[in-house]
């Protein structure tokens, strides 16, 4: 099963439109794999979010 990274909800649960432009202007706050809260870190040049089990994702 997926997550989606920004309401951590099961992608196949709702529409997530609303979510997709929200993660555009900022990073996911859930991990798509395992739907844990994320670490999250904003620089002025983008962002890290890192899981516990599943590592570090950057934009």
């Amino acid at each position: 099963m997926t997550y989606c990274g920004q309401c951590g909800e099961p992608v196949e649960a709702r529409d997530h439109s609303r979510c997709l432009e929200l993660l555009r202007m900022e990073p996911p706050r859930f991990c798509v794999a395992c739907r844990r809260r994320m670490v999250v870190q904003v620089v002025p040049r983008g962002w890290s979010a890192r899981c516990v089990d599943h590592g570090e994702v950057s934009g």
